[in-house]
């Protein structure tokens, strides 16, 4: 898998905006595909800063895009 700097910089050069790693981390959580809960969290099960609907479709062809390397 990416990393979050990759993702965001290919977000950046296709899409022209630059997604936060709160975004990134709430679309993985969403696939199931990340490891733990990170330990500054207060609320595990409450998300401060979700993805928006706009930006979820281009981090998640991020995510397609990076499977296939």
């Amino acid at each position: 898998m990416a990393t979050y700097r990759r993702i965001r910089a290919w977000v950046k050069k296709r899409d022209g905006f630059v997604p936060e790693t709160c975004w990134i981390a709430d679309v993985l959580f969403e696939q199931g595909r990340t490891r733990r809960t990170a330990a500054n969290r207060i609320d595990p099960f409450v998300r401060q800063n979700p993805c928006t609907e706009s930006k979820r479709s281009s981090i998640q062809d991020a995510l397609r895009h990076f499977e296939t390397e």
